[in-house]
């Protein structure tokens, strides 16, 4: 019992650790701007469950196989990416004030949780105890959920904050930087780092990322104004 209390108590602080100021904490941020804290935080709830029960059940196979894991990374950093154009998009309200997705408040923040998640530091973390603690795989798991709520929660304050005090437009923009940046500078660790390109390839290779987000965010932009305007017409 003692080791499963020592597993749990370790997790949190290892994740609390972990997440603060991370990229998952800053997703919490920016939905937070969007939806009640409620949903968010049961979305992330959601998403942490299965994120790190996963990371659990798979964190020797994972860490034997370097491959698995630098694939992982990258899907993660693209997906930031994707975050960053998605936050710059928004959510098209269906007349409520409080309006959500087709997919509901909860579920579209634990599928971008989770999908978050994947190769993040919070998620190797989980492995990393899972393979200190092999013994206590629960004290693990409510330990690292416990962590990521903690965490998280700041954030969600943080995003309440900045919606009362700063234009939903510039929070949106705000995020959506963020998260390009954090997408561009993880491909770029794994490109040089993991797969070893050479600089100017991946130099060109960012490039060619950096120009297709660039076209795709000034495309959305466009987009969301010239909709605005035709709503402001009728």
């Amino acid at each position: 019992m003692n080791h499963h209390i020592t597993a749990f108590l370790f997790s949190v602080g290892a994740v609390v650790l972990a997440e603060m100021g991370d990229k998952t904490q800053l997703l919490a941020m920016a939905f937070a701007t969007k939806y009640k804290a409620g949903k968010v935080m049961l979305g992330v709830f959601i998403a942490t469950v299965l994120n790190h029960a996963l990371a659990v059940a798979v964190g020797n196979l994972v860490t034997r196989f370097d491959s698995v894991q630098v694939w992982i990374q990258v899907i993660a950093s693209l997906s930031f990416i994707f975050f960053g154009l998605w936050t710059i998009r928004g959510d098209k309200l269906d007349g409520e004030e409080n309006g959500t997705t087709k997919y509901g408040a909860v579920i579209t923040v634990a599928i971008a949780f989770f999908i978050a998640e994947m190769g993040d530091k919070t998620q190797l973390a989980t492995i990393a105890l899972a393979t200190k603690f092999p013994a206590a795989p629960l004290g693990i798991l409510v330990g690292t959920t416990t962590g990521m709520l903690i965490a998280d929660g700041i954030g969600i304050i943080v995003g309440i904050l900045l919606r009362k005090k700063i234009p939903e437009r510039t929070v949106k923009l705000v995020s959506a930087g963020a998260f390009i940046l954090f997408g561009l500078i993880g491909t770029y660790q794994v490109l040089s780092s993991d797969f070893g390109l050479a600089l100017p390839l991946t130099v060109l290779a960012l490039s060619i990322i950096a120009a297709i987000t660039a076209v795709s965010a000034y495309l959305i932009i466009r987009h969301g104004r010239k909709a605005n305007g035709a709503g402001s017409h009728r």
